[in-house]
This record gives structure tokens, sequence and C-alpha cells, in this order.
């Protein structure tokens, strides 16, 4: 190689180099700042969950993490209709930041946000009034054990395109479903009518809900006394699922700081599930009453 030659290697090296170096430099500086708040994404009127005063459950466990974190809390909030990810963890305005980084429930594998191990596994409970012919019911065996002719009698309230539906369906109840709508663009209503209203009302004798919804609001109801009873899966009809929390993919850092939580305070988080009456699936699913 002549002189020249490798003068021009030279230059092109440091060349090289210094594009690479300057390549690096914008990446340095989108390092994320420190976080100054517990940002979460919520539904402001979705209890047991969540609300805007702060009083359900992942209210919380998030100030359980802030505490943890030495954060305050900040919430986002947004009804949980159609689009709700994409309104609060995914909504970022040019020149803005996203407005919230995590979201206290999801299911397990939800696939819309990156999904921390899961935190609680409860299940599908069915809720009735006590003293009005169901009082023997103790398991969900106990209620299918019941005379034919009670249960056709009976009005079950469920909401549509839930795992009740398809049981219903499967032990030949349909006809006893009392359908409510899931996704409805009133933000007053809240998934806990169906049990504070209805039920204890006796516009339906029993409903069929998300174990969480059950448990707090028969719970909350003084009169009647309300019982739940925790549904299990079979086959054709999964009942029980375990819940986790959502942040934005590729936040992996973010997603373990979370997780590292998630352990470190399970006994917390697990007394807090149970004060709201959560039914939660350590073991066999047991009825309850209200406490």
């Amino acid at each position: 190689m002549t002189r020249a030659a490798r003068r021009e290697a030279v230059a092109a090296g440091v060349l090289a180099l210094a594009a690479l170096t300057g390549a690096a430099l914008p990446a340095a500086a989108q390092e994320p700042p420190p976080r100054k708040a517990f940002r979460v994404c919520q539904d402001p009127n979705n209890l047991p969950f969540s609300s805007l005063d702060g009083q359900g459950y992942e209210n919380k466990i998030a100030e359980l993490f802030a505490k943890e974190l030495g954060l305050p809390v900040e919430y986002y909030s947004f009804p949980q209709r159609l689009a709700f990810v994409r309104n609060t963890l995914r909504y970022k305005l040019p020149g803005e930041d996203f407005r919230c980084d995590i979201i206290m429930g999801v299911p397990a594998g939800y696939d819309q946000v990156s999904a921390t191990k899961p935190y609680y596994r409860s299940t599908y409970a069915l809720v009735y009034a006590s003293g009005k012919g169901l009082d023997g019911v103790k398991s969900i065996d106990d209620f299918l054990a019941l005379d034919r002719a009670q249960l056709q009698k009976l009005r079950i309230g469920l909401y549509d395109r839930s795992p009740a539906s398809e049981w219903l369906n499967k032990h030949q109840l349909v006809e006893q479903g009392v359908p409510y709508q899931i996704m409805n663009a009133d933000p007053k209503q809240y998934p806990g009518e169906i049990i504070e209203k209805d039920l204890a009302s006796g516009k339906i004798d029993a409903a069929i809900v998300w174990g969480p919804i059950g448990g707090y609001f028969a719970k909350k109801v003084q009169q009647p006394q309300l019982v739940v009873v925790p549904m299990r899966s079979e086959p054709g009809v999964k009942f029980d699922f375990p819940m986790a929390m959502g942040v934005r993919y590729g936040e992996r850092e973010w997603k373990q700081q979370i997780e590292t939580l998630i352990e470190k305070l399970r006994p917390e988080i697990t007394a807090i599930l149970r004060d709201f009456n959560v039914p939660l699936l350590d073991n066999e699913p047991a009825a309850t009453t209200r406490q």
C-alpha cells in the first residue's frame, strides 16, 4: 500500500469513528429523565378498581408502589371503554411526554401493553341475595343441583360477551339470563350497578360477574345480605384469570422495576385485595358472605 493510500485509509477510519460517535450522542440524549411521579392511567369511575377520588384497590396499590419509590401519585383519567390504552398509556402529542406510565390492572398476556408478571388471580362469581330461596347454595355444584323448576324461575344477570353467557348455554339456562351491555357510552355507568342496584332491589335473583366486582359490592350493600360463590373453570368455559400490570413496550427497565415491587410488596398487595373482598384463587375457591 502506498503512503497516500495509507493516509486515505486512516482518514476514512477517523471519519467512520466520528460518524459512529456522533450517532451515539443522540441515543444518550434520549435516555428518559428521572421519574418525578408515579403516573397511573385509570378509569375515573370504575370501582372497585379505580375512581377519581382514589378509592379503588388499584389506587391503593398505586399509592403503595409510589411510596416505595418515593414518588407522588398522579393520574390520567379516561373512561375504560374502547381504545383505552391508545388514549392513555400510548397517548402522546408532538413535543409532549406521555400522559401516564402504567395501567394497574390488565389480564396477564394482554398484547396491547407489555404485561408484567401476574400479581393476583381471581375468578367470576355467582352473587345472590340471602333469604330468597338460594341460601343452601355454597358452591356451583349446589346451584346446579337445585330442582330444575326452581332454576327455570330465576333471573340471572350477566354482562354480554362474558364467560357467563357460555356457561348458561352449556347448562341449558339461557332463558334465565338477563343480559347487560358491557360497553356503555354513559360515563356515569359502572359495572357494579348490576349488584348494587338491580340485585339488591330484587330486579334480578342472581348475577354472574367478575369476582372483584361481585365481592366488593356484596360487601358494600347492607341489605339484603349478599352471598358470593366463586365460579370454577370447566371444559369449554374459563372463569379464572391472572391479572398483571401494563407498561409501554420497549420500557424494559421500568417493567423490571415494577415486577420487583410486585414481588417485594406481595403480602401488602394481597392484604389490600382481601380488604376489598376480592375472591383470590390461592386455594380452592369457597363461598363467602358479606363481612
